[in-house]
Formats: C-alpha cells, structure tokens, sequence
C-alpha cells in the first residue's frame, strides 16, 4: 500500500491500482480522481470536506461508497453517505476499514463536539482524524499524525503517538503552521515516536 500526503488533511491510499481518498478538504488542490473505490470523511469540518471535492472525485468514479460518521450525513444531505460508527468494519476492496473514537478533540466550551471518526487500513495504516483516538489493540506500522489545529496541544500530539507506539509516522493536519511551527511540531512528534523505536518520516504534500 502507498500512501500519499496531500494538503493538509487528506491522504490518498494506492493498493492494486485501487485509490482509497481520506479527508478531501478546503485547503487541499485538486486530487486525482483516476480509479477511486471509495471515500472517508473523518468528520464534517470544512477542511474534511468540500462538495467541489466530492462532485470532482463522483464524476470519474460513479457510485463509489462514501463512509463517514452521522454528522456528516447530516451536514451533506445531497450524497450517498454510508454511516460508519466507532467499533465498525467495512471492506471496500482491495481495502479493509476499521474504525476508532466518535468524537472531535474540543476546540473550546462554546464550540459545539461534533462526530469524529479515526480509521485503520488494513491493519497497518492509522489516521484519527481530529482526534487523539487509539485505536486499541492495533500494531500501527504507519501513522499519520495530526501537528497543527485549533484543538491541538503539541504536548497531546505527543502522548496520542507515544500511546499508539507506530513503527513509522508523518505529520498532517498542518496547514494551518508556519514554516518554523511546522518544523517545532515535527521535532516534538519525531521525539515521541523515537521513543518507541520508531522512525518519523518528514513529508510535504
């Protein structure tokens, strides 16, 4: 499996010339949409999910299963949204899905907490979304790790991978940084997943 940073949030998934698409969002370009098999949205924020996003990624790939939690069917109600919960398993082949948490890290006490979903792929790739959601029981080979958010504390970032102890991790969710924040949150994630012999991979979209 290849996995490809893209802006942002979203990540692209490439097994058996099958493309898997997490978190298409407002501050990612354009992605190739040659032979999608389906889509997950972690949650219904903007920079998740964009309709520009969708209708560009449905219009080459017809029909495809886009899997996301109850939010986000609440907040697209013109698409097909197949609802996915924490402790639920779907295959989209070649892919195995399975998914962790429920809900998004709190912003602030007047910042409603909307649905949030984390998602293992086939039991090696991880992504929590905007959470620090462990997904128990997994041995996560590759992580990729959120660095930079509204909700995020750098010294949380750091428990999340310290906890989910992968064999190799990468920053994301980092648009929003600068260059040298970007750079102070990636020394901190490379710090906690050496300590559990891992390796952080430094990958820009």
């Amino acid at each position: 499996m290849r996995v490809t940073k893209n802006e942002h949030a979203a990540l692209t998934l490439e097994k058996d010339d099958s493309v898997l698409i997490i978190d298409p969002g407002s501050f990612t370009a354009p992605l190739d949409t040659g032979r999608v098999v389906g889509i997950v949205l972690t949650h219904e924020h903007a920079d998740h999910w964009t309709a520009e996003h969708l209708d560009r990624i449905l219009k080459n790939n017809p029909g495809i299963p886009i899997l996301a939690p109850e939010g986000v069917a609440n907040a697209a109600p013109g698409y097909d949204i197949t609802v996915v919960s924490p402790g639920d398993s779907v295959d989209i082949e070649p892919f195995h899905l399975e998914f962790f948490g429920g809900r998004h890290a709190v912003i602030h006490e007047t910042i409603p907490v909307v649905d949030n979903v984390g998602v293992l792929v086939d039991d090696a790739f991880y992504y929590p979304g905007d959470s620090y959601a462990v997904p128990k029981g997994a041995k996560v080979r590759l992580l990729a790790a959120p660095v930079g958010a509204p909700w995020l504390k750098i010294g949380e970032a750091m428990d999340f991978v310290l906890a989910v102890a992968p064999r190799q991790a990468f920053a994301t969710h980092d648009m929003t940084l600068s260059v040298a924040g970007l750079g102070m949150g990636r020394a901190r994630l490379r710090w906690a997943v050496e300590q559990g012999g891992g390796e952080f991979l430094e990958l820009n979209p």
